[in-house]
């Protein structure tokens, strides 16, 4: 028996010892690094680490321009936008400090890797980054200031976002007006005043005549409104209505003219007698103008509001269009994961076609987002929860397609190749030896892609797919923050109860 040489010692992999020398000296490598940044690296045999300071310092000038482009737009000189952009943004010039001594540190780089090409200097990866993040900082339009110094504004809509149970629950309401006529002008008949009514809400004037104000800016006659019989501490408006039946409010230093009653349903105010103007047409010897004082009164008990009642019908919604798109994803997923499989499509050529078809198939339906998606079908089959179901399921169905095949493909080989020494073929070989294997994950799986279409749901509805992201966004843009708490609360705790739900479930079977 001819016995083996013993094997050489094996030495520590060093890439270090694999470098060859620099093809030019440290002069050279900064000459050429000045005229290309990371041309120096390259000539130093450091190719990747030359490319690498060549495209971010190529990327960080197009962003650096782009930016000092749009900040100086009416400039067409080159040296007129780069001056008025600094003027504008400082910020800018800050940047383009950091941008030359980027430059700077890439030529000494340079010249330390062709004197020795063993080293490997991080600080000019560390300098790229932090310009990057400059740059990053003033495209985001940063501005911790403006966070503090404008939070007290945003305190009254947070607030009402974070408390908004008064909107919870609503009265029944109706309007109490008192009305009272203003002759225009006065005749040498005095216009009757009006009485006080026992009962009913009632409004008379001092003077009962006079003249509007006149265009010019001339007052009109002040006059003096006494009112009764209003629900004490509610708002009263203050309506006037012109001879030929227009109704509007009037204004006093830009704001409406409104009043509180006191305790007893009373309430004295002087308004002056607004300009208006009337057609020639309309305009005779005598005209008569109306003041309504007019009061939206709670009345009844409390009952649950509208925004309220939209908000759980909207959130029951919101959980079904998540379970339906789950339970169709399993189901159109299933199928397509044993397909997705490497080890259970790996036989033959035809096998292998299948299998990298539906690996694309599922790769390009999982980077598409389920708001695009649900855009897509809203055009298909119009506004509500259907669109948001379809958009989800189909997304569900590549991510637990992609899932469940990583699954399958992790299993142990060894029933399978028991299975198939018996005979037993393709489907029997998937039933008995894959899928007990996979029930776990796929449960696991499962769960927690439920728990994602829930969270999807909420917000699916921005786009029009339904639920109460739908009613969120209206409530937004119309700037009803009480309402739109109401949302952001029930989805935070059906959230959180449906995370609840999910862990106990994958304590149990998982």
């Amino acid at each position: 028996m001819i016995e083996k040489p013993p094997l050489a010692p094996s030495k520590p992999f060093n890439r270090d010892e694999e470098r060859k020398p620099s093809l030019v000296d440290a002069w050279g490598a900064a000459i050429a690094s000045i005229l290309i940044p990371g041309a120096g690296q390259m000539l130093a045999r450091r190719i990747r680490r030359g490319l690498t300071i060549l495209a971010s310092f190529v990327t960080i000038l197009g962003l650096l321009a782009w930016r000092m482009r749009l900040t100086a737009r009416f400039d067409t000189e080159v040296w007129d936008i780069i001056i008025k952009s600094f003027r504008l943004d400082p910020y800018l010039l800050v940047i383009a400090i950091s941008v030359l001594v980027l430059y700077i540190w890439s030529i000494y780089d340079a010249t330390l890797l062709a004197k020795d090409n063993s080293k490997n200097p991080i600080g000019v990866f560390f300098w790229i980054m932090v310009v990057f993040f400059m740059l990053g900082w003033q495209i985001g339009q940063i501005d911790p200031v403006r966070l503090v110094t404008e939070a007290d504004e945003a305190g009254p809509a947070l607030g009402r976002v974070l408390w908004p149970w008064s909107r919870a629950i609503t009265y029944p309401e109706t309007l109490i007006s008192g009305i009272v006529e203003i002759q225009s002008p006065c005749t040498d008949t005095p216009f009757p005043a009006a009485k006080p009514l026992p009962e009913e809400p009632w409004l008379v004037a001092d003077p009962t005549c006079g003249v509007p104000s006149e265009q010019d800016g001339s007052p009109g006659t002040l006059i003096h409104l006494e009112g009764g019989n209003f629900s004490p501490d509610t708002l009263v408006e203050l309506w006037w209505r012109d001879p030929i039946g227009n109704q509007f409010r009037q204004r006093a230093e830009g704001e409406y003219v409104s009043l509180i009653p006191e305790d007893d349903g009373t309430f004295s105010i002087e308004v002056i007698f607004p300009y208006r103007l009337i057609p020639p047409t309309a305009r005779e010897e005598a005209q008569i103008w109306k003041i309504e004082a007019r009061q939206v009164a709670a009345v009844g008990d409390p009952v649950i509001s509208q925004e309220m009642t939209l908000v759980i019908e909207k959130m029951i919604e919101t959980i079904f269009i998540g379970m339906m798109a789950t339970f169709f994803g399993i189901i159109l997923s299933l199928p397509l994961s044993f397909f997705a499989a490497r080890n259970l499509m790996s036989a033959n050529r035809i096998t292998l076609f299948f299998y990298y078809l539906t690996r694309t198939l599922l790769n390009i339906i999982r980077s598409i987002e389920p708001l695009i998606w649900a855009i897509i079908f809203v055009i298909i089959v119009g506004l509500g929860p259907y669109a948001g179901i379809l958009a989800l399921t189909l997304h569900s169905a590549a991510a637990l397609g992609k899932l469940y095949s990583e699954a399958i493909e992790s299993i142990d080989p060894g029933p399978i190749e028991a299975i198939q020494a018996t005979g037993a073929n393709w489907l029997q070989m998937v039933m008995y030896a894959v899928v007990p294997q996979v029930i776990p994950p796929f449960v696991s799986f499962t769960i927690y892609r439920w728990d994602i279409n829930i969270r999807m749901s909420t917000i699916i509805g921005f786009v029009g797919g339904g639920g109460i992201g739908f009613l969120l966004a209206q409530w937004i843009r119309l700037l009803d923050y009480r309402a739109a708490g109401l949302a952001v609360w029930f989805i935070a705790l059906t959230v959180a109860i449906l995370d609840y739900v999910s862990a106990e479930i994958r304590a149990r079977y998982v």
